[in-house]
């Protein structure tokens, strides 16, 4: 793979990740809300609307990476959210992280290495 193909695989686990943290926080402001009220609100969450146009970002990007990458060589690279969306949690979401996520973490990098190489 190359460079460019690389950081557009990163930007796409980027995105995903992006869209996960403004799905968390859309969760967090409907907290209680049901019915009409629960989708009032959704029509007019910037939080949800955000994530739903970075999720259609990612989608158009997923495709253009596609064209140049076979998707087996590609699909491993969403596992990049495996790591950042937890991380991003800790800062966002005061969610804590234990041991267990951190080997997991370095199984998930260990093979992202194998699959690029």
């Amino acid at each position: 793979m190359t460079i460019s193909q690389i950081l557009m695989l990163a930007a796409f686990s980027a995105l995903l990740s992006a869209g996960q943290i403004l799905f968390k926080f859309t969760a967090i402001r409907i907290n209680g809300l049901d019915g009409t009220a629960l989708i009032r609100h959704l029509i007019s969450d910037y939080y949800f609307i955000s994530a739903l146009a970075t999720y259609g970002l990612s989608t158009l990007v997923w495709v253009l990476i596609l064209r140049q990458v076979p998707l087996s060589r590609a699909y491993p690279f969403a596992s990049l959210a495996l790591i950042i969306v937890p991380v991003a949690s800790v800062f966002f979401f005061n969610e804590t992280l234990g041991i267990k996520y951190f080997i997991g973490l370095a199984l998930v990098i260990l093979g992202m290495l194998v699959l690029s190489s």
